[in-house]
């Protein structure tokens, strides 16, 4: 190994790409660090310990070749680095950008354990994909001969997506239906600029329209189709539509003007970013400047909305959380970056009423203590006697996490088999619903999770899928609906 380019990680120190100082990023929306030059990439890769057992492959749920990738960046090869990522995730620069990394690979890199700090494997991965995408390495979308069936997916965001591309390089007409204006799904509405500029989102897309994917978009399976019309229409479905009805807190005053639901606060901010016209924003309504903020919730939604209402212009931004910092279900860099751009964060605290006039005026809430473990082994959140405190607020957002929608009920399908939570059930061989033909995957299988994980749900399902349909007789794949005007 003398003259291996790895296992760098003690005479070369980890370092991250910069970030642009927190006054000039909270002043746009642009993403908030830029990408290594060639030469900081393969130096932060050589630190890589090539570990027999590659614990960040184990942890990423895609199990991307980690070790592999770094390798061939350390060596300059990265053409070879990028393809070996992009044969385990259809969106490397995507995953690069917004998986917590520090929960995930990098955060059981061995080297960080030893106390050398992790190889930087996002930043790599963002690193090269976006070489490969300016280098025109990324190749179009290569379907495989016409099979003359056809697959509806219902819902655009990544599980979706992810199928899709997978069904349609199989040869089979894929449509997917979706109740928005634009594809993506929470890549597009729900996440915002600073973590990922929609121009990355959009060139995926455009590959997959270019491959012969057709999008039917302000389609609303139950207005437009039934889900019975769409199973007559295609060969197989797969539901992916993810979660999207707001977890809901139950205090008085919830329902007063100025406490607003997260993500539809985040998609008008989305829909800005786009240049579109949002009457509730341009009423003042979801947008948070001037106000003092208050957002509640500590997962990385919460930390969306906190950044944007920063940069959005507040007055002062403040987030409570039931937990203490350790116990949060958000990123710790999410939360080091909003402590950087201004957020205060008030942990151990919870809402107990809003008060509010006309409109919101403050949120008085009680101090928490943390008591003995759930089932899940995190510590329960008890309310701590005695007083608690008041803050004033002119906007709240509860961002408490997202349930299932009812979709049985939605999609005029009542045989549908959901779980007592909602998520659609499925037997988890084949990820088919109770309805044959008819797959689900992604977040209204699992409920609200990352988008990496949704991403691989997407990989699988579209393997059950194919392997279904082979066993099917063929017919002639039927016109795609279109959605209503």
């Amino acid at each position: 190994m003398a003259n291996s380019p790895m296992q760098k990680f003690v005479g070369t120190a980890q370092d991250y790409p910069p970030k642009r100082s927190a006054s000039e990023r909270t002043a746009d929306f642009r993403e908030i660090a830029d990408r290594y030059a060639g030469l900081e990439a393969r130096k932060q890769s050589s630190r890589c310990a090539q570990c027999g057992v590659p614990y960040c492959s184990v942890h990423c749920p895609l199990q991307n070749h980690i070790p592999e990738w770094l390798r061939l960046t350390a060596e300059g090869r990265l053409r070879e680095a990028f393809e070996l990522s992009n044969a385990t995730s259809p969106m490397p620069e995507i995953c690069g950008r917004i998986c917590p990394q520090d929960r995930l690979c990098e955060g059981n890199c061995v080297i960080e354990n030893a106390g050398h700090g992790a190889v930087t494997i996002g930043a790599v991965e963002k690193f090269i994909t976006d070489t490969a995408w300016e280098e025109g390495w990324v190749e179009p979308l290569h379907a495989q001969p016409d099979r003359g069936q056809s697959v509806g997916i219902i819902g655009a965001g990544p599980a979706g997506l992810a199928a899709a591309e997978y069904l349609r390089t199989n040869g089979y007409a894929v449509t997917v239906y979706d109740r928005h204006d634009r594809a993506g799904g929470l890549m597009t509405y729900g996440i915002p600029g600073f973590k990922l500029e929609k121009e990355v989102v959009t060139r995926r897309l455009n590959r997959l329209a270019d491959g012969g994917i057709t999008f039917a978009l302000n389609f609303e399976v139950g207005r437009d189709a039934s889900l019975a019309e769409l199973r007559a229409r295609h060969d197989a479905l797969l539901i992916a539509t993810g979660v999207y009805k707001p977890r809901a807190i139950r205090v008085p005053g919830v329902g007063s003007a100025g406490v607003v639901a997260a993500l539809d606060y985040l998609i008008a901010s989305n829909r800005k970013g786009f240049g579109d016209s949002v009457a509730a924003f341009e009423d003042g309504t979801l947008d948070a400047r001037g106000k003092r903020v208050v957002v509640i919730g500590g997962g990385d939604t919460a930390m969306d909305c906190v950044r944007t209402a920063i940069r959005q212009g507040a007055t002062s931004v403040r987030c409570l959380y039931r937990r203490d910092r350790a116990n949060m279900p958000g990123s710790q860099r999410e939360v080091g970056n909003a402590e950087d751009e201004g957020a205060d964060f008030v942990w151990l605290s919870t809402p107990e009423a809003f008060e509010a006039a006309e409109t919101i005026q403050a949120v008085r809430a009680a101090r928490m203590r943390l008591g003995t473990p759930d089932a899940s082994g995190r510590r329960t959140p008890e309310i701590e006697p005695g007083e608690g405190f008041r803050l004033d607020a002119d906007m709240v957002i509860t961002a408490l996490g997202f349930d299932a929608e009812d979709l049985p009920t939605l999609f005029d399908a009542p045989d549908l088999g959901v779980t007592r939570w909602g998520t659609v059930r499925v037997d988890h061989r084949t990820m088919m619903t109770s309805l044959d033909g008819v797959f689900a995957g992604g977040d209204i299988v699992r409920g609200a999770a990352l988008v990496v994980w949704a991403i691989r749900d997407g990989r699988d399902v579209s393997a059950h899928i194919h392997a279904w349909l082979k066993q099917q007789k063929t017919r002639t794949a039927a016109p795609a609906l279109e959605a209503a005007e």
